[in-house]
């Protein structure tokens, strides 16, 4: 069940703000019947229609992108980038981004048509496991790792814990290759949570998400995303929310 100003929005009849006016205002029928009260919501089975026009529901479609460095996490950008989007040129439905990867963070994205899901995913409560690998200058202390992994204070917050790994390490280029696991979804916390330790980010790739992985793709390749991985992305996140 969704709320009729969502579906009707979803269809491309108009935003949700004006979904909302064309329901108050008396033009939207459900099952044949005038409907002005907002809260009222309707399956799939429901007809809906707006002046007459029926509603053709979007079929859900999810799909795992390997965002390569310099694209916008967007639909649209106003200085003519890249954006993620553009991946998709042939996919009808009108998908977005689940969360976002910075310009230049490469890696796994999730795009969908599906609000529900990616609020689902996107909650603040959601711990969802994401696992980010990071070049970053210098090589990290035992201790400055520790740090990492019981939380560091950042300007908007302490972070929760985290995992970490040191994966290589360069001592002639002073460098070094390292795992981060999170669950948090705040702008920039990879790379923010290093340069307070001291080790800003040169590169950066997030390579899992929940249980999925880049496995298979290259840098702008993207696939979509089994019923069985649908359902286990959907679980996991509400077995975080209760």
């Amino acid at each position: 069940m969704e709320r009729l100003q969502k579906v009707i929005a979803h269809a491309g009849f108009a935003s949700r703000r004006k979904a909302e006016e064309l329901i108050v205002e008396g033009h939207v029928k459900v099952n044949g019947k005038i409907v002005k009260e907002l809260g009222v919501k309707v399956s799939s089975s429901d007809r809906v229609e707006v002046n007459g026009i029926p509603v053709e529901r979007e079929e859900p479609v999810y799909f795992l992108l390997y965002k390569p460095r310099g694209v916008i996490s967007s639909v649209t950008d106003d200085k003519g980038r890249k954006v993620v989007t553009d991946f998709f040129q042939q996919i009808e439905q009108r998908i977005y981004p689940v969360g976002r990867l910075d310009f230049d963070t490469s890696g796994l994205l999730l795009l969908t048509n599906d609000g529900e899901f990616a609020n689902l995913l996107m909650h603040p409560k959601n711990e969802v496991e994401k696992v980010y690998v990071a070049k970053v200058k210098g090589i990290p202390s035992r201790e400055e790792m520790r740090s990492l992994e019981k939380g560091i204070r950042l300007e908007d917050g302490k972070t929760a814990p985290a995992k970490t790994k040191l994966i290589s390490m360069d001592k002639k280029k002073q460098t070094a290759i390292i795992e981060l696991t999170i669950h948090e979804g705040r702008n920039r916390l990879v790379r923010r949570m290093f340069e307070a330790i001291g080790h800003p980010v040169i590169k950066l790739k997030r390579e899992r998400y929940g249980t999925l992985t880049l496995q298979g793709l290259n840098a702008g390749e993207a696939r979509e995303l089994t019923a069985h991985e649908v359902k286990q992305l959907r679980t996991l996140s509400q077995s975080k929310l209760r």
